[in-house]
């Protein structure tokens, strides 16, 4: 008896987003506001995966991400890869990882910073990407990723 698989069809033009933690997985969808997307989106949850254990995978036709949603992906995620697709093809893949710093993607948790305080831009530097430690420019305060709040 051959193999049973799942079948999701292919996508002419867009994004496939593949290799999110499962438990992430919904979090990209609202931080990309996929909700309220008119193209078909297709999400899967809880895929066996060889390098994570279980992982998502979103498939969104005739989207394309800007540098800035990559740099909010890489806060929740960091390390899943985007494939950029033309005509049923892959024509780029790229790992997302976290820039050297992040402008108004992530609230500094300390609340005497001026960035809480006065309508300003937040700005952190990324000291440690293996870590995930964040430094605010502004009060020096250091943050993890797995306990940071998005702007």
């Amino acid at each position: 008896m051959g193999k049973k698989e799942m079948q999701v069809s292919a996508i002419e033009n867009g994004t496939v987003i593949d290799h999110i933690p499962a438990e992430k997985t919904y979090e990209v969808v609202d931080l990309l506001g996929l909700k309220n997307s008119l193209a078909p989106v297709t999400i899967g949850y809880n895929l066996p995966s060889k390098k994570i254990g279980k992982k998502g995978i979103i498939k969104i036709t005739n989207r394309f991400f800007s540098q800035e949603e990559i740099s909010r992906l890489s806060v929740v995620a960091p390390k899943i890869v985007l494939n950029i697709i033309k005509d049923y093809e892959v024509a780029e893949k790229k790992t997302v990882e976290l820039p050297e710093e992040l402008r108004g993607i992530v609230k500094c948790n300390n609340p005497k910073c001026i960035t809480n305080n006065e309508p300003m831009q937040t700005v952190f530097n990324v000291i440690d990407k293996a870590q995930g430690i964040l430094k605010c420019r502004y009060c020096d305060k250091e943050q993890d990723i797995n306990n940071i709040k998005l702007c």
